[in-house]
């Protein structure tokens, strides 16, 4: 098998680890695990991994001193305030919900690029920015509405968009440190840093964890979240990064809203509204004007 064709089969197993994820954590929250004490087992439990890995794929790199303060920011926004919000928002609302509102995050990042970067936004992206934006708002305000048997699904579906602008934030930060060192040696430590942020937050829901109520599933989906959703799915985008471009590589994003939908659907876990409709149609006009690459004049012969 040719290396394109593995490289966008490892894509391919991103979007179906994360679909999944979707479901399936929220399968452990609240009962089993709390969501903050739910952070703080997975990023521990990938931190270590992380740590494991490099001591098998040493860099002969080191952080220098003025890239520490951006390092400790990426691992508030892409570790602790990202998954923050996204494991608190999934414990409120619903998985399908959830993954709609997530295919927002190139939206974001556009967005961000603008505000910390001083980047100039065309009008068509940013045109997308705000058709993306009003399906966001829609499905986060639809959801105070009939028809959602769970209490808090309109704060849930908020906590998951700030989850997406965190996300989008740290992309745009984290982009100098993955262009100067290696990206195993910027992980380990965005990971580090990140944990230090989750400790004091999550400590107290992680002490509540009773082990002997867990059945073999939940400690299946616990192992899932932990090992794939973060450690594994990781190693794969690396891996289809080396030889995909970077849009394509992202465009695979667009697969999780259906591969969390047809799992939630087949286990019965979630239902299709027609609010997720609309507001799935919004976001994903809004990313792909904002991802629309704009036509080159043909050359003169």
């Amino acid at each position: 098998m040719n290396p394109r064709t593995l490289a966008h089969l490892a894509a391919l197993g991103v979007a179906l680890i994360y679909g999944a994820n979707y479901v399936i954590a929220k399968d452990v929250m609240p009962l089993y695990i709390e969501p903050r004490g739910f952070i703080l087992l997975r990023v521990a439990g990938a931190t270590t991994l992380f740590f494991i890995l490099s001591l098998f794929i040493k860099s002969d790199q080191k952080i220098e001193r003025k890239d520490w303060l951006r390092l400790i920011l990426c691992g508030f926004f892409g570790v602790a305030a990202n998954q923050l919000f996204f494991f608190e928002g999934l414990n409120l609302t619903t998985p399908i919900n959830a993954s709609v509102i997530m295919t927002a995050n190139p939206i974001m990042v556009l967005f961000m690029s603008a505000v910390l970067l001083k980047e100039k936004l065309k009008p068509i992206k940013l045109l997308g920015i705000v058709i993306g934006a009003v399906g966001a708002v829609y499905l986060i305000l639809s959801a105070a509405g009939e028809g959602y048997a769970l209490p808090g699904v309109s704060l849930g579906n908020l906590f998951v968009f700030m989850n997406a602008a965190s996300y989008g934030v740290y992309l745009v930060i984290v982009k100098p440190l993955l262009i100067k060192y290696d990206a195993l040696l910027v992980i380990k430590w965005v990971f580090a840093a990140g944990l230090c942020f989750v400790l004091p937050v999550g400590l107290s829901q992680f002490g509540k964890i009773d082990l002997t109520s867990w059945t073999p599933s939940i400690f299946g989906a616990v192992t899932y979240v932990v090992i794939c959703t973060t450690f594994l799915a990781y190693l794969l985008n690396v891996f289809a990064l080396r030889t995909l471009k970077s849009s394509t590589v992202s465009t695979y994003i667009y697969l999780q809203p259906l591969f969390a939908t047809l799992l939630a659907l087949y286990l019965a876990k979630d239902a299709l509204t027609f609010e997720t409709t609309i507001s799935a149609a919004f976001i994903f006009i809004g990313v792909y004007l904002v991802g629309r690459k704009p036509k080159t004049a043909e050359v003169a012969k």
